[in-house]
């Protein structure tokens, strides 16, 4: 019989490029990296004999790889589909376990808050869905459409009538532009705001520090030895923070922070300092941005939209002094909190640079246009607009 030769690879420079990666892979299946390496091997010249002995598989299996590679390229590297096991589930109730998913439990006479691929697989089977059916191929059922019915996230409704307007102002502001003009020189954009009720928690048992095998161990029972309000002022362009600690919020500490900033260069000579604020308590409606026009004639308030507070870049800051210098909190006293809240502002001070804001007004637009079609939608199904809401079902049944 004739003696088979060995089908010859030639590889181009991204065909090599992606085999040496895989080669080398230290995530991907075992047996796609063997694949690759055969070709690789196969592509230097190396006889099926040489390759099978290296890699400690057959010569057939060198063969197969080979041969598939140089039919198929790259593709011919992958399994190929088996015929398996017929599907037990048909079409039809697939679709009906989807569906059945992404509806509320409630609309279903369910007394659950959300789903669980146990839940799931009960009800499908008391509605008569299937006759059995595991949780484990709930799961691998909406896994193909990357429904999660388990996983909720909260969001508010947008309620200021105005929220374009002032959105869009507070936009441009940190785009370094006011009323469509830009700003100058000596103009300057201050974020504020107040983070309130950091307690100090001193934990009964002291905090264990990691080790090998061990993360950080904080005790769960703890005394309360008192709470402070963190005041600070962020310069949106400059990247610095001011900040003023109280027992509590209020006009009176907010309006010394607004004394610490605003006496200070550069701001106390600007022809402009805009303050960017929520609509606290502290620095409420047309009343506080005259008290503040009254204190420092350079001074313009400019409120965020109601329940819009995101748009206020401090509470990046806020988030930040949260995850790095409050978390976990224990603490011996509010002297402690207060001693390293300040250590943490002088560092972040010193390396700090301005955030990379990224909703423009571009997307401020595409986002009232999506409200605008809910709204129009809720329209249609005739919701009430109050929270005594009910159920898309009940609310289409009745």
């Amino acid at each position: 019989m004739p003696v088979l030769s060995a089908r010859p690879i030639i590889l181009t420079t991204a065909e090599q490029r992606r085999l040496d990666v895989l080669a080398h892979s230290h995530t991907a299946g075992y047996q796609q990296v063997i694949r690759a390496r055969i070709v690789c091997d196969a592509a230097r010249g190396d006889s099926n004999n040489v390759i099978a002995g290296r890699h400690r598989v057959s010569v057939d299996t060198v063969r197969r790889w080979r041969g598939r590679f140089a039919d198929q390229g790259l593709p011919g590297l992958a399994d190929r589909r088996r015929p398996g096991r017929p599907p037990r589930f048909t079409p039809v109730q697939v679709a009906e376990v989807k569906a059945l998913a992404c509806q509320l439990p409630a609309e279903t006479e369910v007394p659950l808050a959300k789903w669980s691929a146990p839940e799931l697989a009960a009800t499908a089977v008391g509605r008569g869905i299937a006759t059995s059916i595991s949780a484990s191929t709930i799961r691998r059922i909406l896994a193909d459409d990357t429904i999660k019915p388990w996983q909720h996230q909260s969001w508010i409704f947008i309620r200021d009538p105005q929220f374009a307007v002032k959105a869009a102002r507070v936009l441009g502001l940190y785009a370094r532009t006011f009323d469509g003009v830009p700003l100058g020189p000596d103009e300057y954009v201050i974020s504020s705001d107040e983070k309130t009720s950091i307690q100090a928690r001193c934990r009964c048992h002291p905090t264990l520090a990691p080790g090998v095998a061990r993360m950080m161990r904080v005790n769960h029972e703890y005394q309360r030895k008192g709470a402070l309000t963190y005041l600070a002022a962020y310069d949106v362009h400059q990247a610095r923070v001011f900040s003023h600690r109280n027992a509590k919020t209020g006009i009176a500490p907010f309006m010394t922070l607004v004394e610490q900033v605003m006496t200070q260069e550069p701001y106390a000579c600007a022809k402009r300092v805009f303050w960017v604020v929520d609509n606290g308590s502290s620095h409420r409606g047309q009343a506080a941005a005259d008290r503040l026009t009254a204190r420092f004639p350079n001074a313009v308030m400019i409120h965020t939209p109601v329940h819009a507070s995101w748009t206020n870049q401090i509470e990046i800051y806020f988030s930040i002094v949260q995850r790095k210098v409050l978390t976990p909190n224990d603490f011996t006293s509010l002297d402690q909190v207060e001693d390293r809240i300040t250590a943490f502002e002088q560092r972040y001070n010193a390396t700090a640079r301005p955030f990379r804001w990224k909703f423009t007004p571009a997307d401020l637009e595409d986002l009232m246009a999506r409200i605008e079609r809910h709204e129009q939608k809720e329209q249609n199904l005739q919701q009430p607009a109050s929270c005594d809401h009910q159920p898309a079902a009940l609310a289409l049944a009745a």
